[in-house]
């Protein structure tokens, strides 16, 4: 049974910085990818990063670019999602998720489809 256990959401200003972490169990995570999607109120849920297990290549959305870091810590199963100069916009639920199988095309990370494991989600709030 895989488990994803996402903790580090909260209410920070904006220009602040929070760090989500992302505890895996169940399986062996390498080869396969994890990701960090967000949902705002009323919009579809969207990409924000994606980095590969095994080989640490990371991938990023636009809007987060620069902002944000995605790293993993093999000996603990832990993804963490550094976030610095928080906006506004980027207040939405954080969700990480665990890729079904290997995804080999980098532009294939960004879609949902290709994540099968799924948190709970942690709330992110970035007050003006």
């Amino acid at each position: 049974q895989v488990q994803l256990v996402e903790s580090g959401g909260g209410l920070v200003q904006a220009g602040g910085s929070l760090r989500l972490s992302c505890a895996a169990s169940g399986r062996t995570f390498s080869n396969y990818a994890m990701g960090w999607f967000r949902q705002a109120p009323g919009k579809e849920r969207e990409f924000v990063a994606a980095i590969n297990w095994s080989s640490g290549s990371t991938y990023y959305a636009d809007s987060v670019k620069g902002r944000f870091t995605i790293s993993r810590d093999n000996a603990k199963n832990t993804v963490y999602l550094q976030m610095n100069s928080l906006k506004p916009e980027d207040t939405a639920v954080y969700y990480c998720a665990a890729s079904r199988a290997s995804i080999y095309l980098s532009s294939a990370y960004q879609y949902s489809a290709n994540y099968r494991y799924w948190g709970q989600g942690t709330q992110v709030t970035v007050s003006s």
